[in-house]
């Protein structure tokens, strides 16, 4: 059977650092006040002039130059972002013209946080069902530009940056020992819509908006999703919680990443924790985190990885995949 074998990852973070005293000198707010309930300690701005396609393409070349492929065997090119460059073309375009990828499939996937576990599952299915053989699977996002730099509750919480992972549909036995994605889990539920939204869009304001949330309802629904999900990729399989080499889940907040890997079981040495660091990056998340476990050495072949995440909708899902 085929499966959609990773076989390299990049990341690409802005070069201006935003440290929490840094914010603290506007807001209301204090380094120890945000490390203590969200985990921060800094967060990647992107440069004015710096594009989420420009994010995007780094992340993307990075990725390329791991597996050691050149931008001319791109054939599918799925990017996951909820701050697309222009309402329309799909900001995947940008990415394949910067890039200098050829013709072939390039679309956006938009899931908030989630969007990258759900642009997964697409690119998994174009190459299974052969209508490419290689995909670039992208989260990038410039949250930034969302944000309302005067609401405390939101501002700090939230990075730039983009990460990237190259597929390959290779062929192989289909068992569990089968290196690639393994299995994939997605949901949502719109009535939580109005819990962690942007209030704007061409359609309803003609404005772009700022990020709204109820902090309160995200973190109670995030908890029992993620852990939920993962157990749920484990089902499709037959394997458990105990077979799992590494966690990676969506970095939001450290809070909600302990108590997740404390309902699954999962102890603190086998999750992947970047948002100290990082802060949110939506959509880069996970993709950035599994960056930095390839290059810390937590990820060589064979590992069994478990990642997930929930973003606005309320949207879901995780992907079971060996490395």
């Amino acid at each position: 059977m085929i499966r959609s074998l990773v076989a390299g990852v990049g990341a690409y973070l802005p070069a201006r650092v935003v440290d929490n005293d840094a914010l603290a000198s506007r807001l209301d707010t204090s380094d120890a006040w945000i490390r203590e309930r969200t985990g921060i300690t800094r967060r990647h701005i992107a440069a004015d002039d710096e594009l989420t396609s420009d994010l995007a393409v780094e992340a993307a070349r990075r990725a390329l130059e791991r597996a050691g492929a050149k931008p001319a065997a791109v054939e599918a090119i799925v990017l996951a972002t909820s701050t697309p460059d222009h309402t329309f073309p799909a900001t995947a375009t940008a990415v394949q013209r910067k890039l200098g990828a050829p013709i072939g499939i390039a679309l956006d996937v938009q899931a908030v946080c989630a969007g990258f576990a759900y642009g997964l599952a697409v690119a998994d299915s174009l190459l299974r069902l052969g209508h490419a053989r290689t995909a670039l699977v992208i989260g990038a996002e410039t949250f930034s530009r969302l944000l309302d730099w005067n609401d405390r509750s939101t501002a700090v919480l939230f990075g730039d940056g983009a990460g990237a992972l190259l597929l390959r549909a290779d062929r192989q036995g289909g068992t569990l020992a089968d290196r690639g994605l393994l299995a994939t889990k997605l949901a949502a539920d719109g009535r939580h819509y109005g819990d962690l939204w942007v209030d704007g869009g061409p359609s309803a304001t003609r404005s772009t908006g700022h990020l709204r949330m109820n902090g309160r309802e995200v973190f109670r629904h995030a908890v029992a999703r993620l852990a939920e999900s993962v157990l749920a990729v484990l089902g499709e399989t037959g394997l458990s919680v105990d077979d799992l080499d590494l966690l990676v889940p969506h970095q939001a907040n450290l809070r909600i990443i302990e108590a997740v890997a404390k309902r699954l079981g999962v102890p603190a040495e086998k999750t992947v924790v970047t948002v100290d660091r990082h802060a949110n990056t939506s959509a880069a998340s996970i993709p950035l985190a599994l960056d930095v476990a390839a290059n810390d050495g937590r990820l060589v072949a064979g590992r069994l990885v478990a990642v997930n995440a929930l973003g606005g909708g309320f949207a879901w899902g995780a992907t079971l995949l060996r490395w």
